[in-house]
């Protein structure tokens, strides 16, 4: 089963994903592109990592420093790295597991999302039962 892949969307890389290919596409070190940020090391990997995001004004900088779009480090659709070359084609077990690891980060998404909307509405039913 052939399956294309959109290498840096939403489904299967996350904005740290995207930072980080950006940052090895420019050539640089993460010591580098966080001096020419003036940022402190720890930031940047955080930001790699996926624990926080560059507020609009970072984010326009690593725009411009990585010289890819904003848009395609947000959310992967713009202007941004092409897919990495296919030098060695998946094998059928591999290229399954990937598959699978995709399928359970939407799912691992979405719950969180519907689990955010469940804490919103306890919290508005509490707020309505102190209020009596």
């Amino acid at each position: 089963m052939t399956e294309t892949t959109d290498w840096y969307g939403p489904d299967a890389a996350t904005f740290g994903d995207r930072l980080a290919a950006a940052r090895d596409g420019a050539g640089m070190t993460q010591g580098v592109l966080a001096k020419r940020l003036g940022i402190r090391l720890a930031t940047l990997r955080s930001w790699e990592d996926d624990r926080s995001e560059p507020r609009a004004n970072h984010l326009s900088m690593l725009a411009g420093l990585l010289n890819v779009s904003m848009m395609w480090l947000i959310n992967g659709e713009g202007e941004g790295l092409d897919e990495p070359d296919a030098a060695t084609p998946l094998s059928g077990d591999l290229a399954e597991a990937l598959s699978e690891v995709r399928r359970l980060r939407a799912q691992t998404l979405a719950s969180a999302e519907a689990m955010g909307r469940l804490e919103k509405r306890l919290r508005l039913m509490m707020d309505v039962s102190e209020d009596a």
